[in-house]
Parts: C-alpha cells; structure tokens; sequence
C-alpha cells in the first residue's frame, strides 16, 4: 500500500530542496526523518513535515507496520513562477522571479516493492 503527501507552492525553490529529496529516497522513514533533522536548512525543514505528513497519513489509514514504510518517491517539482520587476537606474527594468516548488513524498511498505520487482 502506499500513503502519499504532498506540499503545494512551498516558498521555496525547487532547486534547493531537491538535494535533500535524493538524499531520503530508498530509505526507511523513521531514518529519513533522522537524516533531515540534523541538516541545518530550511529545505530539510519542509520536507521533514511532508515525510511527517506521510507518516500520519499511513496511521490514519491504519497502516500495519509503521516502522517498515520505506520512502519510495520523493520528488519536487517547480511551481508557478511570480514575476515582480526591480526598478533600477536610468530607467531600467530587472526582473524578478519568485520561484516556488510542489513538494511529493510517497510511502509503500517495504514488501510491496519487492513484490513488484519480482
């Protein structure tokens, strides 16, 4: 079974939560969560709630064995950009684009993607 969670338009770039993404991906939560609670950034910090978030989503559920989920997808993808504009000397323009990103964690147990792969 998988249990999914997802943040929308995280005020943050895609860019600088993707390292931490791949870094939890494979892994088992209760360790995934380890790993990005001693990671001193702010991308770590949103992505520790949304694995969090995955985590009560599969006891909500009523998940069998809580401690066996395995991070299975862990990706961020790129929101809508805001475009604002920096007015500079003689009359210039420079723009400015406010990035944010769509944070996805997935969950499975880790017998089902076994299974799969078989």
């Amino acid at each position: 079974m998988q249990y999914k969670a997802v943040h929308k338009y995280a005020d943050m770039s895609a860019r600088k939560i993707r390292p931490f993404a791949t870094l939890i991906r494979g892994r088992s939560a209760e360790e995934a969560l380890e790993l990005l609670r001693f990671v001193h950034n702010r991308g770590a910090r949103l992505l520790e709630q949304v694995v969090k978030s995955a985590l009560g989503n599969a006891e909500f559920q009523n998940a069998r064995d809580i401690e066996s989920l395995v991070v299975s997808e862990s990706r961020v993808d790129g929101g809508p950009i805001m475009k604002r504009i920096m007015p500079r000397a003689r009359g210039t323009a420079y723009p400015i684009k406010r990035r944010i990103a769509h944070i996805h964690v997935t969950l499975s147990d880790g017998n089902a993607e076994v299974e799969a792969g078989e």
